[in-house]
């Protein structure tokens, strides 16, 4: 099977708001994916439709390579966490898991304690889940997704609102949930500095059209590296650098030259820089993140408006 999920052209219409726009997104199995966009841009939108939540308005979409009427038969291989989890507060961690157990015909006692292991609830006891912090609420929440032992699990922003502690853990489980019980999981987030630390492959959704899909791999080759110079003379820098053959250079509000070149061309620019009399204060190399990428595909004035790829104007994410 090549994809776990797949679309074609899915559409969700409220009246005449189009809320998604012909997205089609692709999730191969035992990876983690990242939908990636703004609030309200249609993440929760898509989710809801893949979990049989809502109906598309046009367009279809596959599961385990299965769609239409046979979409039915394989939802209880799909765990769901959107918006807040489903919980009694008055309860334990342990009977909430129970009561789906139960409804699903896992009522076992080894099984609900592995999942409370899995997340690493094990030591709350007859604490009531009301008064978890929201970081255990969302762990059990996923414990919850994945009773009935899912092959796919669709989660909402399980990071949203966690402090550091509570997304480190989140994160270390995910990452646990791929990679030793090759699970594929599909997560939209907002934080992309930690979903960069998490995800295989990425859809970035703007204003309801998905317009860009890639691996981690793919980023690195379409961003790649830049380099940052600090000298005494930035403007005169700036025109050496630039007749020396180099367009993607720019100053930034600090002060600090963004030049896009490969490693082995900096001592070149150091070298002309230096014979230019002008003084270089320090060097050094960075790699594109996922954050700087999102904000130039996305930005206003961006690919989408006026034809710019987003490889021809990385440099412009470093301006502030």
């Amino acid at each position: 099977m090549e994809y776990i999920i797949q679309t074609h052209h899915l559409t969700k219409k409220y009246g005449h708001k189009i809320a998604v726009n012909d997205a089609n997104i692709n999730i191969r199995p035992g990876e983690i994916y990242g939908l990636i966009g703004r609030n309200g841009a249609g993440k929760t939108t898509i989710m809801r439709m893949l979990s049989g939540l809502s109906r598309p308005t046009s367009g279809s979409y596959a599961l385990f390579g299965k769609e239409g009427s046979a979409l039915k038969a394989e939802m209880h291989n799909v765990g769901v966490l959107i918006e807040a989890p489903g919980i009694y507060p008055k309860m334990s961690a342990y009977d909430n898991l129970r009561v789906k157990a139960i409804a699903m015909g896992k009522d076992d006692k080894k099984y609900i304690n592995d999942l409370l292991e899995l997340v690493d609830l094990t030591d709350t006891g007859k604490k009531g889940a009301g008064s978890f912090s929201l970081g255990m609420r969302q762990r059990l929440g996923v414990a919850l997704a994945l009773i009935g032992d899912p092959k796919l699990i669709i989660l909402d922003e399980p990071i949203n609102g966690l402090d550091p502690q509570g997304i480190v853990e989140v994160r270390q489980m995910l990452s646990t949930l791929r990679d030793e019980r090759g699970i594929t999981i599909m997560i939209s987030s907002h934080i992309l500095d930690e979903l960069g630390k998490l995800a295989d492959s990425y859809g970035i959704i703007h204003e309801g059209t998905l317009i860009d899909e890639f691996t981690n791999e793919e980023l690195q080759k379409r961003s790649g590296s830049y380099t940052l110079l600090k000298t005494d003379d930035n403007q005169k820098a700036l025109t050496v650098i630039r007749n020396m053959g180099m367009q993607d250079v720019s100053i930034d509000a600090d002060g600090i030259l963004c030049l896009r070149t490969a490693p082995d061309r900096e001592h070149n620019v150091v070298k002309q820089l230096v014979e230019s009399d002008i003084f270089v204060k320090e060097i050094r190399s960075e790699k594109f993140s996922l954050e700087d990428y999102y904000l130039e595909i996305t930005k206003e004035g961006g690919e989408n408006n006026n034809g710019k790829s987003a490889e021809d104007g990385l440099l412009e994410v470093k301006k502030v």
